[in-house]
């Protein structure tokens, strides 16, 4: 009779890709081509098990944003361990990092009137507990018919089925559906692509906020709860809105009651330049869904912050207001303790402004691949950017994966020795936020060198 030895090694490589499931892919494909097995990281580098060594150009997946192996952020990971690794935070206990970080919060998103927080593990629970929220908000309020919710096409919002359901690009929804009802799509202020074939920024900003109205007006007011918007969309292409769009927004929706959603899942902490991806407009959200830049990824993170406002609904006297809503490792002592750490930096290093400074001399280098044929526009803001792949300039039709032209842009940067992420027809830019100009020319180096090279397929 054969047995089976739980205590054999393991062999990595021969493993790879034969249990585990990877999101965002089509299983069938990670196993024919496995994936890149990354071993440590340093700074703004990553290093395979061959010892290979990567510039990483998307921070892991938008969110390293303090960069690899900070002996500050482990340090208070180790001293925290040796403490508490975690204990429930349910009802009436509680730890530590928790507490300061919730305070911590507070102070630096005191220009935004924020005053509560919510603890949870990642993105997708942050934006989860925004919009049980603000339901939970309308219902204290004696409005409970309001509970529909308006979020913008392109826009991404996360994996659970609340998310799913507002996100803006079908990719996201088609497998899972049906979803969610009472979930409306308005049109973005894409520059790039929009019904109107709009190409001023200004007009294009006007024309959305006009079909907005509208469909407030449509749907009523009165059934409502909240309109969920990333003050620069990421996964659906880093689209950047004109400086009016935002400022619009919240006036369109302070005229009918209708709560703010502002998702800083990438935006938060500094990557486009402040501190509150929303307040890079002057304008401050009801709610706002933060993790990835919150503790740089070292621990998994998720906060949920609401405004004076949505927090008063909570402390009305005689009404009854449990917040029947949490996680297991909502407020974890490892992740709370890496938060702060990484705060401090992103705080002493001034990361917002370096994303502003070295931000823009990223943007700039990167116009010099509108040269290659591929290449319909070029985008972003701070430390985050797109290129848009096209079949032609002219048709701007989508270069879609699967395509050799992809295949060959990222397996030339990674021969070259960096990482580089294609996003459906997006060429994404999203690195640390402690890049420097070096790093940036280091960057543009690898992907001359790549788009060379794609263009001859």
């Amino acid at each position: 009779m054969s047995t089976t030895s739980f205590d054999s090694p393991i062999d990595i490589r021969s493993a790879n890709a034969q249990h585990m499931y990877h999101p965002m892919i089509d299983p069938k494909a990670v196993q024919a081509a496995p994936p890149l097995i990354i071993d440590r990281g340093e700074g703004v580098h990553v290093y395979d098990i061959d010892g290979k060594r990567y510039l990483d150009t998307v921070a892991s997946l938008w969110n390293v944003n303090v960069g690899h192996n900070r002996p500050e952020v482990i340090n208070a990971i180790k001293a925290q361990l040796d403490k508490l690794a975690y204990y429930s935070t349910f009802q009436n206990t509680s730890n530590p990092p928790a507490i300061e970080l919730s305070a911590r919060l507070m102070r630096m998103f005191a220009p935004e009137k924020m005053n509560k927080v919510f603890f949870s593990s990642g993105g997708s629970d942050a934006v989860e507990t925004a919009l049980k929220l603000a339901r939970q908000y309308w219902k204290l309020n004696g409005q409970p018919d309001r509970h529909q919710f308006i979020s913008l096409k392109w826009g991404y919002h996360g994996v659970h089925f609340g998310g799913a359901s507002i996100n803006g690009n079908p990719m996201f929804r088609s497998a899972y559906e049906p979803l969610l009802p009472g979930c409306h799509l308005a049109e973005t202020p894409y520059t790039y692509r929009n019904p109107w074939n709009e190409t001023d920024p200004a007009k294009l900003a006007q024309l959305c906020l006009d079909q907005l109205a509208q469909l407030i007006e449509q749907v009523g007011p009165h059934n409502i709860a909240a309109l969920v918007a990333e003050p620069v969309q990421g996964a659906g292409g880093v689209i950047v809105p004109h400086d009016s769009y935002w400022p619009g927004l919240r006036q369109l929706l302070d005229q009918h009651g209708i709560l703010l959603i502002s998702d800083e899942i990438v935006t938060g902490f500094g990557r486009i330049g402040a501190m509150c991806g929303a307040g890079a407009w002057g304008v401050a959200p009801d709610i706002m869904a933060m993790a990835k830049g919150i503790n740089s990824g070292y621990v998994p993170l998720g906060a949920t912050l609401i405004n004076e406002r949505v927090a008063s609904a909570w402390d009305q006297p005689g009404v009854p207001a449990a917040l029947m809503h949490g996680y297991t490792y909502s407020g974890h002592a490892l992740a709370c303790a890496a938060a702060n750490a990484n705060l401090d930096i992103v705080a002493s290093e001034d990361l917002p402004g370096n994303a502003s400074r070295v931000g823009a001399y990223m943007q700039d280098k990167l116009q010099e691949l509108m040269a290659y044929a591929h290449v319909g526009e070029v985008r972003g803001k701070g430390m985050m950017a797109a290129v848009e792949l096209v079949t032609d300039k002219a048709s701007k039709a989508m270069l879609l994966p699967p395509s050799a032209y992809i295949q060959t842009l990222v397996g030339t940067a990674r021969s070259e020795g960096a990482i580089i992420r294609v996003q459906g027809n997006r060429l994404i830019l999203s690195p640390p936020l402690v890049f420097t100009r070096e790093n940036v020319d280091e960057a543009l180096r690898v992907l001359h060198l790549a788009f060379s090279a794609a263009e001859k397929v």
